[in-house]
């Protein structure tokens, strides 16, 4: 185990405070690559060292399976492997499992794995028509209103706009005959884990004394991102007492739509009168010049922390780039990205951004044109594609026959038994992406610790597919700026920022333009050293011309291009 001062000589000077607080109510105000999460992983350790926490007693808490799984490795890696580190959804579906047979008999209803199908259905029983997209906009309205706490009267009242062509009285009927068919067919959805959770710890005073008695710690990470539901959740597991610490960003704010709420960040101050602040605002992720568009983009917003490069080093400007159609500005960006790679830059260290998924096609066929592999973010999870599946279960049953041997030579003889090679395939294409996720898993290896055995590997193997902690593929990144959060890269395209899109089209109002701004936010600090960002005057299918985002004005006003 690392000694109590070892764990603290990484760290910064304002890590080292947030590290050092252990107790009481802790909000650490965390900028865009200020190394937050070396911050409360380190504080973790720290208090499992000094004997401040019991492991067991601890729970980190964050939004995806992806950073819970870094949340469990990092904190592994530092001594406190005991500490449980979960998204909501995980940690309230083991103590429902746990509950439901104590409290209720017999097992809990099964989980609706997504609300397509059943919605469908329930729209035949209310006699509504409607397609697929519009389903899908009602599925997310069902969360939206679960999470923000709202009952049908109340989300009747709510005025959000309505999906389609559905009435605000068809959408509140269509909403009541899914949850009547949920109910029939004893299922949950995954909403419906949270507060039937919430709902036992209020009404059983057995369960709130043991789940309080079981965690006395609680960390939440992205705390900007929590709803409504999620914050009565996490005060219900609190109890009366105090020992909370958040971490978060109100820059960083962009899942407004799905029922997030900045002001439980905001104000944490005012509900905890006592509460240490702890602000990061060193970043050691960007150049001088990219932080600075990040901070003129952010200026006077509210909660927006001030960035200072942890590098002074010579660095070069953002560029911004105007093009005369979206297909100009896709074989643009290709172009500048096969220069990259050319020079020597590695193509899965450049990504390109954008608003909405329609995007992306343009920019695939562009990158297809000049011999550059991609891979779409938010596409087929890598551990769900045929090949990969295959070569996991292979790996996996050749582990338990063959040992002795240098660990490559072992992993490598499986793969190329499956059609792996050391040499890429030339061009793009399916056989490229066959061949770039087999290469995949075989890099892995150079990142295994010397001592690992092959079944060492596999049991590592499998447990990255269970949480989905893909490994790096050898290909550029598209992604919408959404998925591009917690991510970061050598060099970012961001395309598309104009009008209608940076800002959206239908964000309108002062709010939503200010989520807008924040995605924005997101995707400029995802950048480490080169950053472009372009839009395009026209559309391929577009008569009129586009206007360049406003958001352009404030964070190029040094370094304007054109094409």
């Amino acid at each position: 185990m690392n000694s109590p001062e070892s764990l603290l000589t990484a760290l910064d000077d304002d890590q080292r405070v947030a590290a050092e607080t252990l107790l009481g109510p802790v909000c650490v105000l965390a900028g865009a690559g200020t190394g937050k999460t070396r911050a409360i992983t380190h504080r973790i350790a720290y208090g499992v060292a000094t004997g401040a926490y019991t492991p067991t007693r601890v729970m980190a808490l964050t939004f995806t399976s992806r950073a819970a799984a870094e949340l469990r490795g990092r904190l592994r890696a530092l001594g406190a492997g005991g500490v449980a580190a979960r998204t909501f959804h995980a940690a309230a579906l083991s103590q429902l499992g746990y509950f439901w047979p104590l409290v209720v008999g017999g097992n809990a209803p099964e989980i609706l794995p997504a609300k397509g199908r059943l919605l469908g259905q329930a729209a035949e029983r209310a006699r509504l028509k409607v397609d697929t997209a519009t389903l899908r906009d009602v599925a997310a309205e069902i969360e939206w209103r679960k999470v923000s706490g709202l009952g049908l009267d109340g989300y009747a009242l709510a005025g959000r706009p309505t999906p389609g062509s559905l009435t605000t009285e068809q959408v509140v009927e269509l909403h009541a005959a899914y949850e009547s068919l949920k109910d029939e067919r004893r299922q949950f959805d995954f909403e419906d884990v949270l507060l039937v959770m919430a709902g036992m710890i209020e009404s059983e005073p057995s369960v709130a004394m043991h789940v309080r008695e079981q965690y006395r710690f609680f960390v939440v990470d992205e705390y900007q991102d929590v709803s409504p539901l999620q914050q009565r959740l996490l005060e219900l597991w609190l109890g009366d007492r105090r020992e909370l610490c958040v971490v978060g960003d109100a820059s960083q704010t962009i899942y407004s739509f799905a029922g997030a709420r900045a002001e439980y960040l905001l104000d944490f101050e005012r509900r905890y009168d006592d509460a240490a602040v702890v602000r990061l605002e060193q970043n050691y992720r960007s150049t001088a010049p990219i932080i600075d568009a990040a901070n003129r983009l952010m200026r006077g917003r509210s909660g927006a922390l001030t960035l200072h490069a942890a590098t002074t080093a010579p660095a070069d400007d953002p560029v911004i780039l105007r093009y005369p159609s979206d297909v100009a500005e896709a074989r643009g960006i290709a172009q500048r990205v096969l220069e990259l790679i050319n020079a020597g830059e590695r193509p899965e260290s450049i990504a390109i951004l954008y608003r909405v998924n329609s995007q992306s096609a343009v920019i695939e066929r562009a990158l297809d044109d000049v011999g550059v592999s991609s891979r779409v973010r938010g596409g087929a999870r890598f551990f769900e594609q045929p090949e990969v599946k295959q070569a996991v279960m292979t790996l996996r049953a050749a582990s338990l026959t063959i040992s002795g041997e240098p660990l490559f030579k072992s992993v490598s003889d499986v793969l190329r038994s499956l059609g792996w090679s050391h040499e890429a395939p030339e061009g793009p294409g399916a056989v490229r992406a066959r061949w770039e996720s087999l290469n995949a898993i075989a890099r892995l290896v150079d990142d295994a610790p010397p001592e690992m055995t092959f079944r060492q590997f596999t049991d590592d193997l499998m447990s990255r597919q269970a949480t989905q902690h893909e490994p790096t593929v050898e290909a550029v990144t598209l992604a919408t700026l959404h998925s591009a959060k917690g991510l970061e890269w050598e060099s970012v395209f961001i395309a598309g920022v104009s009008e209608g899109l940076v800002p959206i089209s239908y964000a309108t109002g002062f709010e939503a333009i200010d989520e807008e701004r924040r995605l924005l936010y997101v995707g400029i600090t995802r950048a480490r050293r080169r950053l472009v960002v372009s839009w395009a005057e026209q559309g391929d299918r577009q008569r009129g011309v586009r206007e360049s985002s406003r958001f352009l004005t404030e964070i190029g006003t040094r370094t304007p291009r054109s094409r």
